[in-house]
């Protein structure tokens, strides 16, 4: 791996609990510690701890922060307040993603955005870029930690460090603990009930040490890069540069719910409105594995003779015990759910059911 990799503020935490490493979005990420089964496994049926704090952050602030943001985003922020979250998206004038990201309501004059590593740069400039007057767009990627505490049994940790839990779904709080201030926000990326919790970066040891306890206390584990990958796949959710990108659409990607239709202006409104009069030439569907075979990404999906589509991410399902995938498949392919179609595993073909994500039941609210 490089040696010019980012670190998060816990690598020597992760390091004493055994976790192996690996590179992504240019961070150094924890991948496993006890497996990826057993970390998905435990997620799905206690509670998983997961160090997302390579995520960007960015602060839009001034009169008129709030009003500035829902212009230039895709959702709409009017439907949202004080103390809410909302999943959305920051496209080009294309209809192309630049990123999808978590934007947090904290006031008319001042907006948190959670953006994906890789991509915090990009959101940033075109950000500043377009603020009118009086409206600051500042880059706070290290000023926070992002800790992921996810599944059945997350309350239950929350609760025994003292931190609220009683947010509605999307909904967050400001708390404390241990004198270190922690902003916790009922959401995720794994389908399980869970939270989102940022301290402060320079403190976030404090936090995470008594999170490690906690979730060992209640039946769970630490969980790093190859369980959250497995969960969100399982649950359909996009990652960018797979399944969202500039040349993605939120359409063609099944985010067209966090499309805020009825808004005046957002960027990539006429290419997005036009593709929707039109119908999205290709859309995000699910493959089942009706054989044994591990599905990846960038896998060429074929109705017959005919290519059809492409894979754009691929895991064991540890909950399903079978490979799943997901796929850009042409619209006038005539796919259906319960089509059997056939994926180039290598240059064996692997036949594979088509359904609509997700492929376990959310229980998020």
């Amino acid at each position: 791996m490089s040696e010019n990799l980012l670190k998060g503020p816990l690598e020597d935490r992760h390091r004493q609990l055994g976790a192996s490493f690996a590179e992504f979005g240019g961070w150094l990420m924890p991948v496993s510690y006890a497996g990826t089964v057993t970390e998905h496994n435990a997620t799905r049926t206690a509670v998983g701890l997961f160090d997302v704090s390579h995520l960007g952050k960015a602060l839009v602030k001034g009169p008129g922060a709030a009003e500035y943001v829902n212009a230039a985003l895709t959702n709409d922020l009017r439907r949202i307040g004080p103390g809410k979250a909302q999943y959305t998206l920051c496209c080009n004038d294309s209809g192309g993603v630049i990123d999808d990201l978590i934007a947090y309501y904290v006031s008319d004059d001042e907006v948190f955005l959670v953006p994906n590593a890789a991509n915090t740069a990009a959101v940033v400039a075109a950000l500043q870029a377009n603020a009118p007057d009086g409206v600051t767009v500042t880059d706070e990627h290290r000023s926070y930690a992002v800790l992921a505490v996810q599944g059945p049994r997350s309350t239950d940790v929350l609760r025994a460090l003292g931190l609220p839990t009683d947010m509605d779904y999307m909904g967050y709080a400001d708390a404390e603990f241990d004198g270190v201030p922690v902003r916790v926000c009922r959401t995720g990326y794994t389908g399980e009930q869970g939270f989102e919790l940022l301290p402060d970066w320079d403190r976030a040891g404090v936090v995470f040490d008594a999170l490690v306890e906690a979730v060992r206390a209640a039946g769970g584990e630490p969980a790093g890069l190859g369980a959250r990958d497995t969960l969100r796949t399982e649950m359909g959710y996009p990652l960018h540069g797979h399944e969202l990108s500039p040349e993605i659409s939120p359409l063609q990607a099944r985010c067209g719910w966090a499309i805020g239709w009825k808004k005046d202006a957002f960027w990539g409104r006429d290419a997005l409105l036009a593709e929707k009069e039109a119908g999205p030439r290709r859309l995000l569907r699910g493959l089942k594995a009706v054989g044994r075979g591990v599905l990846r990404a960038d896998m060429t999906v074929l109705d017959g003779d005919r290519e059809i589509g492409v894979t754009t991410s691929g895991t064991f399902s540890p909950t399903l015990k079978l490979g799943i995938a997901l796929a850009l498949v042409d619209a006038d392919a005539g796919v259906t759910d319960g089509k059997r179609v056939a994926v180039d595993v290598r240059g064996r073909s692997l036949e594979c059911e088509v359904v609509t994500p997700p492929f376990v039941a959310a229980k998020t609210r």
